[in-house]
């Protein structure tokens, strides 16, 4: 791997199960897209990535796995999110209602609420999101081990 500047790590739920699986997903190609609480970034004091910023992709040891690079950030109420952007969340979801009660058990978790520093947190069709829609441009490490790919 070639000497570059630290990226910003791209982190996809929590570590553990659910991790790996997002991880896997992008790195086959089928999640191209990610959701998020703006009430997150709030929280953490963090400003939205803007289109173009590259992130590492760390999995659940928290290696950086691969290289990705925002193509699209989008802050929309949780009643507005499309059914294409379910689809390309790559968790197998095939309606915005499947979507929506994944992301809903996720949030309302008591894992999120203790991130959130809100025991009681909800979310409704009102509660603002980050969409995120991303592309990989480099693998960092295959799963054996070896020496990533460049893929631009």
């Amino acid at each position: 791997m070639e000497n570059r500047e630290p990226l910003k790590p791209f982190l996809l739920a929590f570590p553990g199960p659910l991790r790996d699986q997002l991880v896997a997903a992008v790195l086959s190609g089928e999640k191209v897209s990610t959701s998020g609480l703006l009430a997150e970034y709030e929280v953490e004091r963090e400003e939205l990535p803007p289109v173009g910023e590259r992130s590492a992709l760390i999995d659940s040891a928290g290696r950086e796995v691969a290289v990705v690079e925002l193509t699209e950030v989008e802050v929309l109420p949780l009643g507005s999110v499309g059914l294409r952007h379910a689809l390309d969340e790559g968790e197998g979801y095939t309606s915005v209602a499947g979507w929506r009660a994944g992301h809903e058990a996720f949030w309302h978790s008591e894992e999120m609420r203790e991130a959130l520093g809100d025991p009681e947190f909800t979310v409704d069709d009102d509660t603002m999101i980050v969409a995120e829609r991303f592309r990989v441009v480099e693998l960092l490490e295959s799963p054996a081990g070896t020496p990533g790919l460049r893929l631009e």
